[in-house]
């Protein structure tokens, strides 16, 4: 019965110590990536439309 309680006692706490230990975003940190998201977004679109425009000129 000792054994079984130690056993369980101690996943818990390796669960905590886990869980506990992840790592947390800040706001700014979340702000930073939406904006390089949005960056890479523009500049994809950008070089879409390039393509775009080549293309329309290379078949004229």
């Amino acid at each position: 019965m000792k054994r079984k309680f130690i056993t369980v006692l101690s996943i818990v706490f390796i669960s905590i110590i886990t869980l506990s230990c992840r790592e947390k975003k800040t706001t700014g940190e979340k702000i930073e990536d939406a904006v390089e998201d949005v960056g890479e977004g523009i500049e994809d679109g950008a070089e879409e439309v390039k393509d775009a425009v080549e293309d329309a000129t290379d078949d004229n």
